[in-house]
């Protein structure tokens, strides 16, 4: 599996990390954005944990993994700067239920089968862009929206990388089941060819 050629980041540039003003609701989605279970901390976490799994049969994908959590690492500190700025405490929490809750290894999925591991970051990259979307939708505050966007543009990149490894282990699995019937087509020609010299009158 040829993976060289892979984007991790978008190539536009980056816009400054300032605000407008101080708002209280603007820091408390920037923390569900660090600390949430929908948050740059659990994609890091998961990719770190990914990279780690695969290193040894899918040493390729591995290191997308370990690349794609350096870009996570970014986001995480811009959104890190923004919550400062914002007036608030940038610890790995989000406000759940009126209180302040510290983000858990809990709050992901740890499939083990390939196929599974690199869905289940496909579905999480995805659901980040729905979050960052709707917070660009209703959050006033243009350097904020630019930052989300952004930061939404490299998360597409992320999500082309694990479609493609989809589409690639999946052209894998069907030449290795081709490869796999073949194989057994060719046991099935020469055991008939037994059967049919032990029947050939000697």
């Amino acid at each position: 599996m040829d993976l060289s050629s892979l984007v991790y980041a978008d190539n536009s540039p980056w816009p400054p990390v300032e605000i407008e003003a101080q708002n209280r609701q603007y820091a408390a989605a920037m923390l569900s954005n660090i600390g949430a279970c929908n948050s740059e901390m659990s994609a890091i976490s998961l990719y770190v944990y990914n990279s780690i799994l695969t290193k040894s049969y899918f040493p390729d994908i591995a290191e997308c993994f370990h690349k794609i959590s350096i870009v996570e690492m970014h986001h995480l500190n811009i959104f890190g700067e923004l919550s400062i700025m914002l007036g608030t405490d940038p610890r790995l929490w989000s406000y759940q239920n009126g209180r302040m809750q510290y983000w858990s290894p809990g709050c992901n999925r740890y499939p083990t089968r390939i196929g599974a591991l690199v869905s289940n970051a496909l579905n999480g990259e995805l659901e980040a862009i729905k979050k960052y979307q709707n917070q660009a939708q209703w959050i006033d505050d243009c350097n904020i929206k630019a930052l989300l966007n952004r930061i939404i543009a490299d998360e597409l990149c992320h999500v082309e990388i694990f479609r493609f490894i989809l589409a690639e282990l999946n052209q894998d699995s069907f030449i290795q089941s081709a490869e796999y019937h073949s194989s057994e087509e060719d046991c099935e020609a020469e055991e008939t060819e037994d059967e049919v010299k032990d029947c050939e009158p000697t």
